[in-house]
C-alpha cells in the first residue's frame, strides 16, 4: 500500500514529460554531465597539488 508500482512510475514520468517536454529535460541533464565532469576534474586537479597544513613544521 505504500509502495509504488511500475505503473505509477509510468504515470509519474508521463506527467513531467508533459510538462517540461523532452528538449528542457535533455537539456537539463546535459548541464548536470557538465557539472560532474568539472567537479571530477577539479577533484583530480586538487589531488596533485595538496600541500601540507599551515604549522605542521
Amino acid at each position: 500500500m505504500g509502495s509504488m508500482s511500475l505503473l505509477h512510475w509510468i504515470i509519474v514520468l508521463a506527467v513531467v514529460l508533459l510538462l517540461f517536454g523532452t528538449g528542457k529535460i535533455s537539456g537539463l541533464m546535459g548541464d548536470v554531465a557538465k557539472g560532474v565532469k568539472a567537479f571530477k576534474k577539479n577533484l583530480k586537479d586538487d589531488d596533485g597539488n595538496v600541500s601540507p597544513p599551515a604549522g605542521s613544521v
